[in-house]
């Protein structure tokens, strides 16, 4: 969860500074979820228990800030099993992975932590259900992000068929008696999945649903705060990776609630000109983003206008994940 928004302090330079004034907005939720929090704090408490190097299997969010930080604690960040070292733990990401991967780990004898986010290891259990009734199941997903290609993985292949766009249901081929079940990413956009959704049980309406929405309270949480505060905006800004499913959703939030939508990593990536004849400035920063950032961005753009900010809060977020036996104090 957020913390409140700390009320502005007054401007170092008073009106005579001659900078024009900004209104600026700021979303709330945004920045880390439970599940980022619960996946840097295994690395932080790894590091802690077995000391450096701790290797980790992709990066554990998709923050650079973040990763950087972990790096120089001692987190060594690869991409495959095949690179870490005998006899050092390894700990395998937020997005999930295949199950090959802790198999392979298990068998050279690693130790390893699963930082797999909950919300995401539950569609994995998901899926091996619906294996294991017989259906073959429709995933909604982005092709190549990490969180699909470990869901994929979780079950034989050949039983998932991957949905990007409403176009692709129906292009869908499978037999007419064969059962089926949708699933979908954990970090989607709200409204074009359930466009998808839509399409698909329009042309199969015995597909089995899941239990409960696969897309995260924290991905539903921020895009609702973006579109709150869009409309009101000129430009919004959203602290992210250009790596990360969910920041980039943001952007298109923004730009479909009548706003322009600018990703940046950091305050450095801010240009002057953006702000050119901007009254009113949106502000938000995607689940793997700390606040810190959020606070860097907003002295810069102090920096550059006479700024009257706004908290906006659609939402309080007070889930906690546990972190993996091995790390319980």
């Amino acid at each position: 969860m957020n913390a409140p928004f700390p009320s502005p302090n007054p401007p170092a330079s008073g009106p005579s500074s001659g900078k024009p004034p900004l209104r600026l907005l700021i979303a709330a939720p945004r920045g880390f979820c439970a599940g980022v929090d619960r996946a840097i704090e295994i690395v932080e408490r790894a590091l802690e228990l077995y000391g450096a190097p701790v290797y980790v299997r992709h990066e554990i969010v998709h923050n650079k800030f973040v990763v950087d930080n972990l790096k120089a604690k001692g987190a060594v960040f690869v991409e495959s099993v095949d690179q870490v070292p005998d006899g050092v733990p390894v700990i395998f990401s937020a997005h999930g992975v295949p199950k090959a991967v802790p198999a392979k780990a298990t068998a050279r004898g690693l130790e390893w932590l699963d930082a797999t986010c909950p919300l995401v290891s539950k569609v994995h259990r998901q899926a091996e259900r619906q294996i294991a009734d017989g259906r073959h199941i429709l995933f909604i997903g982005h092709a190549g992000h990490p969180e699909v290609i470990g869901t994929f993985g979780q079950v034989p292949e050949g039983n998932m068929t991957l949905i990007e766009t409403v176009e692709d249901v129906a292009a869908i081929d499978v037999p007419a008696d064969r059962e089926l079940a949708y699933l979908s990413q954990t970090t989607l956009s709200v409204d074009d999945t359930a466009a998808i959704i839509d399409a698909i049980l329009a042309r199969f309406p015995a597909v089995v649903a899941p239990k409960q929405e696969d897309i995260c309270y924290a991905t539903s949480n921020r895009q609702g705060a973006v579109k709150q505060i869009a409309p009101d905006c000129d430009l919004v800004l959203v602290i992210g990776s250009p790596k990360s499913s969910n920041s980039l959703r943001l952007v298109e939030v923004a730009e479909r609630a009548g706003s322009r939508g600018q990703m940046i990593q950091r305050a450095t990536d801010i240009d002057p000109q953006w702000l050119a004849d901007i009254a009113t400035l949106g502000l938000t920063a995607g689940a793997s983003a700390p606040e810190e950032l959020v606070n860097e961005v907003i002295a810069r753009i102090k920096e550059l206008r006479e700024v009257e900010s706004e908290e906006r809060v659609t939402a309080e977020e007070k889930i906690t994940f546990k972190l993996p036996r091995q790390l319980a104090r």
